[in-house]
């Protein structure tokens, strides 16, 4: 059967390009001659549709996706707290528990005609996908995430303009540190890979990086900062990822919610005051936090965005299923939802990245 009803879900944080996704679905779809509808918020537009007045699937047509390449977020909305097989409801006691929704979604979609899912988001929407895709539901996914910490693509859409926005506030950071001789700690988003700590801080020469990936040792960051004063460097800028931790230490964990994922937060605080103590010198922490979420995606972002999203459909008309696109330069290829999903892309501590920033100077607490 040729499919002609095609849906699209944005599960997960936002990210720069996920509107330009959108619209080369539409367009792609819309040019085989085939329908394309849009699933509020994840899954629940389908899975608590009283939730939306204007519907919880609503028709996309050209006019829907007119001018949209160039916003961030998403036209669509999106959450981290809608899983089908771990949904949050309210129990008899007022209190969220967790249940299992997917077999209602899967009959929602036969219900509503739905042929083919595209399934944009990072490792917890890939992961839905899957096992959707295990309960007969022809399914795509196309890789999301500004943390790049999807396995079997070579970069996810986001990534790049979260790293270049990251970059310019590290530029910006520089001028005021050395004015004040201070040291400047930024915090940046990467829970537990350190992609945009590694490449923003490299690219602005930040003096020490902290990734999950090298558990840090603060005496050795003090060290680093004390050794550009005696050089005649009276300030320093420190990179810090949110999921970095100390040797022997653990992650510093802000909250934990039903139906959601530890949400990380802190450490930038605690190396700066620590740095504080140990050098005698004044520090400031600055979160950039969900900053690096919004925006104006860049022009690689826009073009990677635009490529899997024409990808998705071509592989939906061609019958795959259970796959996801990836980059694999010069192409854009499919590869299976399971392998995507088997384990989460970390910095190689032999990258050619580190041993450049190694090379230049640049600490990394170990």
């Amino acid at each position: 059967m040729t499919t002609k009803r095609i849906a699209i879900t944005t599960g997960g944080g936002d990210a720069p390009g996920l509107n330009a996704v959108i619209r080369s679905i539409v367009l792609t779809s819309l040019n085989r001659g085939w329908e394309c509808y849009g699933i509020r918020e994840g899954y629940n537009g389908l899975l608590t549709p009283e939730r939306f007045p204007e519907g919880g699937l609503i028709p996309l047509d050209r006019n829907s996706v007119r001018g949209i390449t160039h916003l961030g977020g998403t036209i669509l909305g999106t959450t981290n707290r809608g899983n089908p097989f771990s949904y949050p409801v309210p129990g008899e006691d007022g209190q969220m528990r967790e249940v299992d929704r997917s077999d209602e979604l899967v009959a929602t979609l036969k219900e509503q005609g739905v042929d083919a899912l595209i399934a944009i988001g990072g490792d917890g929407s890939m992961e839905i996908a899957h096992a959707l895709s295990l309960k007969g539901v022809q399914v795509v996914g196309v890789p999301k995430t500004i943390d790049n910490d999807l396995d079997k693509t070579v970069i996810t859409f986001g990534f790049d303009t979260a790293v270049s926005f990251t970059t310019e506030c590290i530029d910006r950071l520089h001028s005021t540190a050395e004015a004040h001789r201070r040291i400047m700690v930024v915090e940046v988003m990467g829970r537990y890979a350190g992609w945009i700590a590694l490449n923003a801080g490299v690219a602005a020469t930040a003096d020490a990086i902290l990734i999950p990936e090298i558990p840090y040792d603060i005496n050795k960051v003090a060290e680093k900062v004390m050794s550009r004063v005696r050089s005649g460097r009276d300030f320093s800028i420190i990179m810090v990822a949110e999921g970095a931790r100390p040797e022997g230490g653990q992650l510093t964990v802000a909250g934990k919610e039903v139906g959601r994922a530890e949400r990380l937060g802190g450490v930038g605080q605690k190396v700066c005051s620590a740095l504080e103590e140990i050098t005698g010198k004044e520090a400031r922490v600055v979160v950039l936090g969900h900053l690096l979420r919004g925006g104006t995606p860049t022009s690689f972002d826009r073009l990677i965005s635009l490529r899997f999203g024409a990808a998705a459909v071509r592989a939906i008309d061609e019958g795959q299923s259970g796959v996801m696109v990836a980059l694999d330069p010069p192409t854009v290829r499919y590869v299976p939802l399971e392998q995507a999903t088997r384990r989460m892309k970390v910095v190689p501590l032999d990258c050619d990245t580190i041993l450049t920033a190694r090379d230049l100077g640049i600490s990394f607490g170990d």
